[in-house]
């Protein structure tokens, strides 16, 4: 009986989706190439049906077990298409990449993690093994959508092979202890003068009114980019990356703001205004120390203000936070920016033999794009993974069936709310979280972005991992006191003598 009842939802689910596709109203035009007509028919009511267009993937997988093929079959149903999808676990992904790239086995479409993941393969890209496709994007009417910028970021030698997966370009910003703020007379920090006074009333001024000199203003952890530091350096006007200072491409860490912010930290440290471990501290300890009571500040995506709610109010139901997405510094307002990117498609020549046959897989992503399937691969079916309130989606709250049977196809995403506006958002049970939402929105007005993300050079790809390393422990030494500045001077020229320079000469030379 229970199969029943599941066959019957899902035959009424597919009914609506079918129905939902037929009002879109340009499918059957000739000039759209993702219609009937430009793959080859008439796109009349006599025309028999094509076949479906046989396309494999491979993609990225989180989840222990491989997902239902629900939500597959009615993107197959909607878009005239046999998926053969290999989900492949995070853990071994590149791995399985390159072996397939190795064998000639690879995919008609793969998925490739992440920017880093982009580079390794920049010399086969280069090499002419993979389609171009910036010529063939404006063609179709949602792919064309995409940001220009944005694929401008993912270029390899000044042309486009990849659609991309849109990321936030900042969601960067502070979170704090609204209820100590208040308690202290504190409204949020607009300036950096402000935000160090405010971490100093937190340690000494006993926020919480417990009577006890314990508690912190900043947790931080192991973490250059994506904790306090980097975000802390935009505020004091590092460049994100590399900047230009007279007329030349230099890294970050040879520009006065980046030694002005290790100063920053190093005074908190001193002062005992920050976790006194931060270089070795994880994020999850990170974390525990603001959720229970010990730190004040979180530096870090504003996003993260839901589940650190919910951990605060676990220990103190009165808890309760608010953000700050804008600091001012010495030379104004700024956040620094990813390259708007997160897993890109590549389009192997080993598997599709053909323009013809790339056009039609840039017809079906550009399918993949519309409102209705946008929205099913996004948050799934509704009345089944979610439900839809005052034009808001409210998620199944059984995380475990959507963690299953939806977020696994989300890697089928192209674009993102931007290319997408009708692509549905989630109510918000927290105030604080739909600020942040908003937060992240803003910080695209004040963005510092990296002059790099379009370059080249050899040494960086082969060797930047490497040599970062050095500049990160230097960095962690200066801040901890076990260097001074002419000790991380040093480390500078070690950093140039090991291969630096040739980095900077040859993102001068690609400019």
């Amino acid at each position: 009986m229970r199969k029943k009842q599941k066959s019957v939802m899902m035959a009424a689910a597919l009914s609506i989706v079918l129905m939902a596709g037929c009002g879109t109203g340009n499918e059957g035009n000739a000039n759209n190439p993702s219609s009937p007509a430009a793959n080859g028919g008439s796109g009349t009511a006599t025309d028999k049906p094509a076949a479906p267009f046989k396309l494999s993937l491979m993609l990225n997988l989180h989840e222990p077990e491989v997902p239902s093929d629900k939500i597959e079959k009615l993107i197959e149903q909607k878009t005239n298409t046999e998926l053969s999808i290999q989900w492949v676990p995070d853990g071994s992904y590149d791995d399985k990449i390159n072996a397939s790239f190795a064998t000639g086995s690879l995919p008609q479409a793969v998925q490739l993690k992440n920017a880093a993941s982009l580079t390794m393969f920049r010399d086969a890209i280069k090499d002419g093994q993979f389609w171009e496709v910036g010529h063939l994007i404006d063609q179709y009417p949602n792919l064309a959508k995409l940001n220009k910028d944005v694929l401008n970021n993912t270029s390899v030698g000044g042309k486009i092979y990849s659609l991309y997966r849109e990321v936030a370009l900042s969601r960067q910003g502070i979170i704090f202890r609204k209820d100590w703020a208040d308690n202290l007379g504190l409204s949020a920090p607009k300036n950096i003068d402000e935000l160090y006074a405010m971490l100093k009333a937190f340690k000494e001024n006993d926020p919480d009114k417990n009577g006890k000199n314990d508690t912190i203003g900043l947790t931080d952890r192991s973490d250059l980019i994506f904790g306090a530091f980097k975000t802390v350096s935009s505020y004091f006007g590092t460049p994100n990356n590399w900047g230009e200072k007279d007329g030349k491409l230099l890294p970050e860490f040879m520009f006065q703001e980046y030694i002005d912010t290790m100063n920053f930290f190093k005074k908190l440290h001193e002062e005992g205004l920050i976790n006194q471990d931060f270089p070795v501290t994880s994020k999850t300890d990170q974390q525990n120390l603001f959720a229970s009571g010990k730190a004040g500040m979180y530096i870090g995506a504003l996003g993260d203000v839901q589940s650190l709610s919910d951990k605060v109010k676990d220990v103190n139901p009165a808890g309760e936070l608010d953000l700050q997405n804008r600091i001012e510094g010495p030379k104004g307002t700024g956040i620094w920016s990813t390259a708007g990117y997160g897993t890109v498609y590549l389009f192997p020549k080993s598997a599709v033999k053909s323009e013809e046959e790339l056009k039609q897989i840039l017809a079906f992503f550009d399918k993949l794009m519309t409102p209705e399937l946008a929205n099913l691969i996004y948050w799934g079916i509704e009345g089944e993974h979610h439900t839809i309130n005052n034009g808001k989606v409210v998620p199944n709250e059984d995380t475990k069936l959507t963690n299953r049977e939806v977020k696994p196809y989300q890697s089928l995403q192209v674009g993102g709310q931007s290319t997408i506006p009708e692509l549905l958002d989630p109510e918000f049970q927290l105030p604080v979280k739909a600020k942040s939402e908003e937060m992240i929105l803003d910080n695209e007005s004040i963005l510092i972005n990296d002059p790099t993300t379009s370059l080249e050079s050899v040494t960086f790809i082969e060797q930047g991992v490497r040599l970062q390393e050095q500049i990160k422990n230097a960095t962690y030494q200066y801040m901890m006191g076990d260097i001074d500045e002419a000790g991380f001077q040093k480390a500078v020229d070690k950093w140039l003598k090991d291969g630096g320079q040739k980095i900077i000469d040859e993102f001068n030379a690609a400019g």
